[in-house]
């Protein structure tokens, strides 16, 4: 049998399985992405993608490309049994660099991730390949595979990354099960082209006859999804001639002019894999959680994934790091995974009563609330949506107790600045693709021991100086240190925000989060502890 081998082995070819091929060809890990489809669908899945997740893309590069594909700031109502709009989402900040609803088609996506792997020569897309057996040992993982030939083939790798959605290959052959609940109700969902409706939103109708969503997507396309009723035939709801029935309640005879790309019911599941990891291999997206749509998060949470256990692998694979600190892509991420699925599960309950009576109280209740004006900018800015905060794992908390204005375990925020040359940009760009210690008016180089400095130049740190914008003595003479990159915060963002933490100094890793806040007087000491989480 033919044999194979690479550092890193990806199952599954969605954008999970695609975007961690990228993170492995950045961070210089050779990769082999095995995909059972031999192309892309050719329509819409996830249509949903948040902040966070345009961030992780904008690690690899990505980001701007498939902002070309997206309708951005694209605002979320909900609808009453009467069809009056009672609450509306239209978040206008972008604390993370990128706006926080934006609406686009998976196979655009795909396409644009694909077409860029080619920048990657440690990186293959076997498409048409099947992984149809795994088995690991202390030296690394053996897969079976039957290629797009029929052929079969021995592929070995130190580590695998299951990316293979929510019917799991990789998590089934390790015996992971899956706990949590099927929803009793079925939904359709029904995607249309030659859309003209002038609805450019995302709506929930809390109809309790028959709640639906309707879905403003990209290049005059549309999305419905209509709830089953108990007793309907999945069958004949899934009959093009019943589709159109039921759209024409809602646009009349306009649905005469829209093409039915397809029809498919769901059932929406809220899972979570009892284990995320099992020895060297990881599972992200589907494979390690399955949330219903309604939070619109089950892709996001996929790439936030990706983005927390592609360095730590690059890190282990490269020799900077133990084999243990895997096992903290667990501990960082299980928290939030399932917070965004109970998120979802209340607000499909919100959208999902069909007893009149209950669905009057539910509005009654909605109406009082858009009427209070702190709650109302808790729901107009999207602040419902439990925020990924690392408590335990590779973060150092200097504070015993935590409190709840600790940013350490947050993302950092990424405003603008503007670099030595002159050149606003982006604050990530200038960070790079692992640690950065910044000092705000502090030069953070000019704090650490010899030990300490040279440890952290193995892992490529970059140490960076925030100055105050226009801080220099003319424009082509701004503020400079030795031994770090100078940075001016041209919007007086991260002026702000060390406002609030009071210390001067900041570590982030390499997916953003803050790994310590400190002042230069500890920071030394600080970056021993987080040496010691890594080793």
């Amino acid at each position: 049998m033919k044999q194979d081998k690479t550092q890193v082995v990806i199952v599954g070819g969605g954008p999970n399985g695609i975007t961690a091929a990228h993170y492995m060809g950045l961070y210089g890990i050779d990769c082999i992405v095995l995909e059972l489809a031999e192309g892309i669908l050719p329509y819409p899945r996830a249509v949903g993608m948040d902040d966070e997740a345009l961030r992780v893309l904008q690690g690899i590069g990505i980001a701007e490309l498939v902002a070309r594909d997206m309708i951005c700031n694209v605002p979320l109502r909900y609808y009453n049994a009467r069809g009056v709009c009672f609450a509306e989402v239209k978040p206008s900040t972008a604390h993370y660099g990128w706006p926080m609803r934006n609406i686009f088609m998976q196979q655009l996506l795909e396409g644009t991730l694909r077409e860029q792997l080619g920048r990657h020569s440690g990186v293959e897309l076997r498409q048409g390949h099947e992984m149809l057996d795994l088995e690991q040992d202390e030296q690394g993982v053996t897969l079976q595979v039957r290629d797009a030939h029929g052929e079969l083939y021995q592929l070995h790798a130190q580590y695998v990354i299951g990316a293979d959605g929510g019917r799991s290959s990789v998590r089934k052959k390790l015996g992971i099960e899956l706990l949590g609940l099927t929803h009793p109700r079925k939904w359709v969902v029904v995607d249309t082209a030659n859309d003209t409706l002038d609805a450019p939103y995302t709506a929930l109708h809390a109809d309790p006859q028959r709640p639906f969503v309707c879905i403003y997507l990209p290049y005059q396309q549309r999305r419905w999804e209509f709830m089953l009723l108990e007793g309907e035939d999945e069958a004949h709801m899934c009959e093009e001639a019943t589709i159109r029935t039921l759209i024409r309640g809602h646009v009349g005879d306009a649905v005469d002019q829209l093409e039915i790309i397809r029809i498919r019911a769901y059932t929406h599941n809220s899972r979570v894999a009892a284990r995320f990891v099992e020895g060297r291999v990881a599972l992200v997206g589907d494979a390690a959680h399955i949330s219903p749509p309604w939070a619109g998060q089950g892709l996001n949470s996929g790439l936030r994934d990706v983005v927390n256990v592609a360095w730590k692998l690059a890190a282990i694979l490269q020799g900077r790091a133990s084999p243990s600190i895997l096992g903290s892509y667990d501990q960082e991420r299980r928290g939030h995974a399932t917070d965004l699925i109970a998120l979802a599960d209340n607000m499909g309950a919100v959208l999902g009563l069909t007893n009149p009576l209950m669905a009057g109280v539910r509005d009654w209740l909605f109406q009082a609330v858009n009427s209070v004006d702190n709650l109302r900018s808790h729901l107009l800015e999207f602040k419902f949506k439990p925020k990924a905060t690392i408590t335990k794992g590779l973060v150092y908390h200097e504070r015993a107790e935590l409190h709840e204005d600790d940013l350490v375990g947050q993302l950092f925020i990424q405003p603008a600045v503007e670099d030595a040359q002159g050149q606003r940009r982006h604050l990530d760009d200038v960070l790079g693709h692992s640690y950065a210690v910044l000092g705000y008016r502090v030069n953070p180089a000019a704090h650490l021991g010899e030990d300490t400095a040279a440890y952290w130049a193995r892992w490529g740190t970059r140490f960076i100086q925030i100055n105050r914008s226009r801080s220099g003595v003319g424009r082509n003479q701004p503020l400079s240190a030795s031994g770090v990159i100078c940075i001016e915060d041209v919007d007086n963002r991260l002026g702000e925000w060390f406002a609030k933490v009071r210390d001067c100094i900041v570590v982030v890793r390499p997916d953003r989060f803050v790994a310590a806040i400190t002042t230069p007087e500890r920071l030394d000491g600080v970056l021993r502890k987080l040496a010691e989480q890594l080793s």
